[in-house]
């Protein structure tokens, strides 16, 4: 024991001392993500409230022959532009968002009471153009319901017959289930902020040492090679779980300096949601240090053990895309599968859910065996006498 603790603190001390790696594991690592989410949520709820709150400014083809819908349009919000030669071409090429065309015997068809169409042109893969593109269709389903309401009391019918069925929506998520909807991505920056916290020091105890042949003397001493390693891993298990804490405290500001509110969600990134967080990403950081420590101790530089590192950053990413690209009921299981639990886990909290005692169990408790397991691995490569060899 007194071997491990005197070198964690000379490896605590000596990168304490490390500029860089002070930077990367309490400044860049845990700060950037914060600093980017503010500014692209900022960013984007910004100008969503801005396009919601302005006149929507829209190309019309054949305004003339809809005079009194162009109106009733206006009314809503609508500020018809002049018409397009190619609309398109002009949505594809994003010079506008949607464009309505009128077509010349739209009058015709509305004096014999017929179907009178009109055309929207947009593109649905523009995601910039969704909001604008909702909201003429909105517009023009209420003019559509308010004529046809119309037509029918002028032929002393019942409005009540365009409808036979009365379709009462009652949507069931909550303002922090919508907000744990758009901010899905705040679990892979977690992950992210242990990653980044321990990398540098992973790379520098293991491959850097034995770049700059040092580890030979320190394994020629009289101590078991498991209780060197035992310090390093605590050393960087202490700046990846300094990183986190830095990391969950800066996204609890970030989240008051959003205007999730104006959109109808809640951002609760208070306390007890940073309490649960560093709980159940604990056996996380046990899991990477050991992890980032084993594939280091392959490389025989510090420039290589850098390479393959950043390689490994991949991984972490993996549950976010899957979650992303393929969404799934949330089942028990998937607490039990490390970086995936800790996913849905924090996902949950996201959306004003609980953790049950369970839940939290089957995190920490396999998060640990995959931790207690990699890290045996990483003790039996460090049994290795090649590992002292730098070349």
């Amino acid at each position: 024991m007194k071997t491990t603790l005197t070198v964690f603190v000379k490896e605590v001390k000596e990168n304490l001392r490390d500029r860089r790696t002070v930077l990367s594991a309490l400044v860049f690592g845990p700060l950037i993500g914060p600093l980017i989410f503010v500014m692209i949520m900022n960013t984007v709820l910004t100008r969503e409230l801005n396009k919601a709150d302005q006149p929507i400014k829209v190309p019309v083809i054949g305004a003339q022959y809809a005079p009194n819908m162009i109106d009733a349009l206006k009314q809503q919000g609508l500020q018809p532009q002049p018409p397009v030669a190619h609309p398109e071409e002009a949505v594809r090429d994003q010079d506008a968002d949607v464009v309505l065309r009128v077509p010349e015997d739209f009058g015709k068809a509305w004096q014999k009471g017929e179907v009178a169409q009109v055309e929207l042109i947009y593109d649905s893969s523009q995601r910039d153009a969704g909001s604008s593109v909702e909201r003429v269709k909105n517009m023009l389903e209420t003019y559509v319901r308010r004529q046809g309401a119309m037509r029918l009391v002028a032929r002393g019918l019942s409005p009540t017959m365009m409808a036979p069925v009365s379709l009462n929506e009652r949507d069931q998520s909550t303002p922090q289930s919508r907000a744990g909807q758009m901010f899905a991505i705040v679990p892979y920056f977690f992950v992210l902020t242990v990653f980044m916290g321990g990398m540098y020091l992973a790379i520098d105890l293991t491959a850097g040492e034995r770049e700059r042949q040092s580890l030979e003397p320190l394994f020629a001493n009289p101590v078991p090679r498991w209780k060197v390693l035992l310090g390093k891993l605590a050393a960087i298990c202490v700046f990846s779980l300094t990183s986190l804490l830095i990391g969950v405290t800066g996204f609890g500001v970030a989240g008051k300096l959003i205007p999730a509110e104006k959109l109808g969600m809640l951002l609760n990134l208070g306390p007890s949601f940073a309490g649960q967080v560093l709980l159940i990403m604990f056996p996380l950081v046990i899991l990477l240090a050991s992890l980032q420590t084993l594939v280091a101790a392959f490389a025989k530089s510090y420039r290589e053990a850098q390479s393959h590192l950043s390689m490994l950053m991949l991984v972490p990413a993996l549950p976010s895309i899957l979650l992303s690209v393929m969404p799934v009921k949330v089942a028990q299981w998937m607490y039990a599968v490390p970086l995936l639990g800790q996913q849905v886990g924090i996902t949950q909290l996201l959306r004003g859910g609980e953790l049950t005692a369970q839940e939290i169990a089957s995190c920490m408790l396999c998060g640990l065996l995959a931790a207690m397991l990699v890290t045996l691995l990483t003790a039996r490569v460090y049994g290795s006498e090649r590992l002292a060899i730098s070349t």
